[in-house]
């Protein structure tokens, strides 16, 4: 399994806790997420399109897949290991 960036995981990251995994149009910012790390993430399976918004049909509204959700715990528990100085 290809492994998400730190852009990707933070963007993954915060649809965790969200009802239905419903990952964000923006970042902490305030700033539009790059559609390229949107993309990225539902080519390797970790999120999916969820709705079309009409409002803004060109925003592409997502949710979390279980995929992205063992992605995210990977690269938590890899993190963690080099913390600590485990390879």
């Amino acid at each position: 399994m290809a492994k998400p960036s730190k852009n990707q995981v933070s963007y993954l990251t915060r649809g965790l806790p969200q009802p239905g995994g419903k990952l964000p149009l923006f970042d902490d910012q305030g700033q539009e997420i790059d559609i390229r790390t949107i993309r990225a993430c539902i080519k390797a399976g970790w999120a999916e399109p969820w709705f079309a918004n009409p409002l803004k049909p060109d925003w592409l509204v997502c949710r979390l897949t279980d995929s992205g959700r063992e992605a995210v715990a990977t690269y938590d528990e890899t993190a963690k290991a080099k913390s600590l100085g485990v390879d």
